[in-house]
């Protein structure tokens, strides 16, 4: 996991950001208070928040999906780029960790927008689906457990309408799963996911070197 764009050198990452970012206070806040976290290295970076708000302006998204939310970055920047009546349906398992996401979003005015689910996020999509959510959402975020990946993905398959984008993060893995030295079991499942969606005809795929890598599959 890394919290900027893998591969460029300090002086070009950060003539990047100062060309690049807009970054509102409240999100840079919620970054800075985060890095001091434990587990800080978890958070995405700005850029790619950015790049997702973007990506959410351009589909005209109004509902959106996020699988793993930590402290909440990711939700925020989304919940600030829908219109008014948008909405985020939440997955983490964590209250201590979405709890400072709570504070955050209402911070920044947008905790309606956000319906959290504390709960296994396989059981929460499960729900979605029966609940006749089916192809409703026009976007998802995938950054959760990496073992869980391939299921998430298939659900959020079904419930992202056609046309919709799915992002998927930490497919490059700090560079680990292009060294086959490497043998661990997230590294040879994010492998073995990342050649699945290659192979996947249901959807137009990119692969985006930011961040720690940034799947993008355009469902049929």
């Amino acid at each position: 996991m890394t919290t900027q764009t893998l591969g460029l050198e300090q002086n070009l990452y950060d003539y990047l950001l100062s060309i690049s970012l807009r970054e509102p206070e409240i999100l840079t806040q919620l970054r800075q208070e985060t890095a001091q976290h434990p587990v800080g290295r978890m958070q995405i970076a700005p850029e790619q928040g950015q790049f997702l708000a973007l990506l959410v302006q351009l589909l005209g998204a109004k509902k959106t999906l996020e699988i793993g939310v930590f402290t909440g970055y990711s939700s925020l920047v989304v919940a600030l780029a829908l219109p008014s009546d948008g909405k985020v349906v939440a997955c983490d398992i964590s209250e201590e960790f979405t709890a400072i996401a709570r504070r955050y979003w209402h911070q920044a005015g947008v905790a309606d927008k956000i319906g959290l689910h504390i709960a296994p996020a396989l059981d929460t999509l499960d729900w979605l689906l029966a609940t006749g959510e089916r192809e409703t959402f026009d976007f998802a975020f995938i950054d959760a457990d990496k073992s869980n990946y391939d299921a998430y993905y298939e659900r959020s398959l079904e419930l992202v309408r056609s046309g919709g984008v799915i992002a998927i993060d930490n497919v490059l893995w700090s560079g680990r799963v292009a060294d086959p030295q490497v043998q661990d079991n997230r590294t040879k499942r994010i492998r073995a996911f990342n050649q699945k969606l290659h192979q996947d005809q249901r959807v137009s795929l990119s692969v985006i070197a930011i961040a720690d890598g940034l799947t993008l599959a355009l469902k049929k």
